[in-house]
């Protein structure tokens, strides 16, 4: 077997060992030749118990699962990938692609080190971070790690960079620049409802119903749970006006939703940066939208309905209801701006105008 370490002479005269697979260099600590020579075989001594102890532990588990010993970092990227479809595969495509990972798909799981990981991590971004841990735990939930690489509480900490909601004067702006109006309408029905991008261009005339005033949709990533009732959200006559200009039966908005996320936000994109406007994505309305309901004092439970969060207070709190009329938030700021009172009842509300009203309701 070919020796790890050789050694060398510096200039000073001390004696240094270079590592061939790593190519980094330590000193020996000795300027005497027979001691960095013992020094010397010593350091390789080591590595070859290493080797062989790997060695050992290769068969052992080639015995028991011919793939333990061979399996590398991109098959366990590559399995995961195949449980995810639609959008979140294509992430996962894009995350795979991530240069910090370069060094480390080929690297079979036994022969990984955690300096590997830090180095990939170090390399990378945020999302480098997020995605790794999700293939390291699935790792270890598959038993493909006999131990985890780094243990839970040594990883990185994840250090998102800061998002920030778009004002009203940013909208204001957008919607005047905007000549299409298929993306007008989109960008004003987002700061009304408050919805994902994906969530608003998906909508059906047919998720409005005109009698009662009220628009209701299941959020597209929590579409598959069985157990998630979509918010049944009264509008008022702003946003009135803004469905009455769109489909009545169909996608409301037929063009964007046929064109990919990815394409939409980068539109986006080019409209704020044409105007000077930093720091926000299509993603920010829902941020403003969470922003004014807080200002005008709508109910904590109301806006995670309608935002689509959810918590366990919240799910306890209206398990026994088999959906929620929430109100437009337009009315709550109006009524906030006349002084007025709104009055809600266990199953529904309705609008008190008078402190006569008020009363009668207890």
């Amino acid at each position: 077997m070919k020796a790890r370490y050789r050694k060398y002479r510096r200039k000073g005269g001390l004696y240094y060992a270079h590592d061939h697979s790593t190519g980094k260099h330590r000193s020996l600590g000795t300027r005497d030749r027979a001691e960095a020579a013992r020094l010397l075989a010593a350091l390789n001594e080591s590595s070859h118990s290493q080797s062989m102890n790997l060695q050992i532990a290769r068969v052992y588990l080639s015995a028991s699962n011919p793939l333990m010993a061979e399996r590398t970092w991109g098959d366990v990227f590559g399995e995961l990938m195949a449980l995810k479809t639609g959008v979140t595969r294509d992430r996962w495509e894009t995350a795979r692609k991530d240069h910090a990972y370069r060094g480390l798909l080929p690297r079979k799981l036994i022969e990984t080190t955690a300096e590997e990981f830090l180095k990939a991590l170090n390399a990378g971004t945020v999302s480098t971070n997020v995605f790794l841990r999700r293939v390291h735990n699935f790792a270890l939930d598959m038993n493909w790690l006999l131990s985890p690489v780094i243990p839970k509480a040594r990883w990185p900490k994840l250090e998102f960079r800061p998002k920030r909601a778009i004002t009203l004067e940013e909208h204001r702006l957008i919607v005047a620049k905007e000549f299409n109006q298929e993306r007008k309408l989109f960008y004003e029905l987002c700061w009304h409802l408050g919805g994902s991008q994906s969530d608003i261009t998906m909508l059906h005339g047919e998720d409005v119903d005109w009698r009662d005033l009220t628009v209701g949709y299941f959020r597209r990533k929590l579409r598959h749970r069985e157990s998630v009732q979509p918010p049944i959200i009264h509008f008022g006559a702003a946003t009135a006006a803004i469905l009455g200009k769109l489909p009545d039966k169909g996608p409301l908005f037929p063009y964007l939703a046929s064109v990919d996320c990815k394409d939409r936000a980068t539109e986006f994109k080019q409209r704020c940066v044409g105007l000077g406007i930093s720091g926000v994505t299509l993603h920010s309305y829902r941020y403003a939208w969470a922003g004014r309901a807080k200002s005008a004092g709508y109910p904590l439970r109301f806006a995670m309905e309608a935002l689509g969060h959810k918590s366990k207070a919240v799910h306890n709190a209206y398990a026994r209801t088999s959906e929620l009329h929430l109100p437009p938030l337009e009315d709550y700021e109006s009524a906030k701006a006349d002084g007025k009172t709104l009055i809600f009842e266990p199953h529904a509300y309705r609008f008190v105008k008078s402190a006569v009203d008020s009363r009668a309701t207890g």
